[in-house]
């Protein structure tokens, strides 16, 4: 019992990261349905944002996260206005092949930079560990969680309570309406970037943090495990992202906990194909019907 609530407790840290950066996954897509595969990779400059600044200005946690999450949103506005915005009115398949393009562009930019070889992130927190009743949990864990709880909590309140989001919600039910009402769509849009890509870049310095280490690909596969999280909750829908990371998180803890850390990535991505099969909607998304 004590070695499944261990699991739950590492999840947990695991599934707040897959999260964050499924929230900017379902964000973008609930507004202009493109599936950003760029994302994992914004996450990935902000783990290297949060290394300069602290490496370099010996700055604290704090002042990297934010500094981090700054950084990622200007990239985000920059990487919607650059490569999305002129290919708005483009097919699906077009504006998927350009985010495939851009994941590329923004690996090997940073490849070219810095170089392939791995970075050792500075311990930025205490790795220190408080046991209760037999259970393993360290203050980098506490942190991670209560950061992403902020930030998750955060956004619910922009999205319901300001009028960036009250835009939001009307540009992504309709968003000629929405024109038609005196919402900038474009405007909008950029901020939909800007929020998620500063989630994303907060996500990378907390896993830098966790794991004192940072490289280049390191966005690839929990890019891909965050889209896996954001369809898993219903792609398009807040709280549904924020479920699908926690599962995702637990799932693959408990299958590396009980000796199937070799098939804990083939498990994630069966579970895809299963809701994918079974409820391509996602749990908490609902079934839009389409007349012909």
């Amino acid at each position: 019992m004590e070695q499944a609530l261990q699991q739950v407790v590492n999840g947990i840290s695991l599934g707040s990261v897959y999260a964050l950066i499924a929230l900017g996954y379902t964000m973008v897509y609930g507004i202009i349905k493109l599936i950003n595969f760029a994302h994992g990779d914004v996450y990935m400059l902000g783990a290297y944002f949060g290394w300069a600044v602290t490496t370099k200005a010996n700055m604290s946690f704090i002042p990297a996260l934010l500094i981090s999450m700054a950084a990622c949103s200007l990239l985000g506005v920059i990487i919607e206005r650059v490569a999305y915005k002129p290919l708005r009115n483009s097919s699906r398949i077009t504006l998927l092949i350009t985010a495939i393009g851009v994941s590329l562009f923004l690996e090997y930019a940073t490849m070219y930079f810095m170089t392939a070889r791995v970075r050792s992130y500075p311990d930025l927190l205490s790795k220190a560990a408080h046991y209760i009743g037999g259970i393993r949990i360290t203050t980098q864990q506490i942190y991670l969680v209560l950061v992403a709880v902020l930030l998750m909590v955060l956004l619910q309140f922009i999205v319901h309570r300001t009028r960036v989001g009250k835009a939001m919600r009307a540009v992504s039910i309709d968003r000629d309406a929405a024109q038609l009402m005196g919402i900038s769509v474009d405007r909008t849009i950029s901020a939909t970037f800007a929020i998620g890509s500063a989630l994303a870049g907060a996500g990378g310095v907390l896993v830098g943090t966790y794991y004192s280490s940072i490289s280049p690909l390191m966005g690839i596969m929990p890019g891909l495990k965050a889209f896996v999280a954001a369809v898993f909750g219903g792609i398009g829908v807040i709280p549904g992202a924020m479920l699908g990371g926690l599962a995702i998180g637990v799932t693959e803890t408990f299958v590396s906990g009980y000796g199937g850390s070799m098939f804990k990535d083939a498990v994630v991505f069966a579970i895809l194909i299963l809701i994918l099969i079974i409820k391509p909607s996602g749990l908490l998304g609902k079934d839009d019907r389409e007349k012909v």
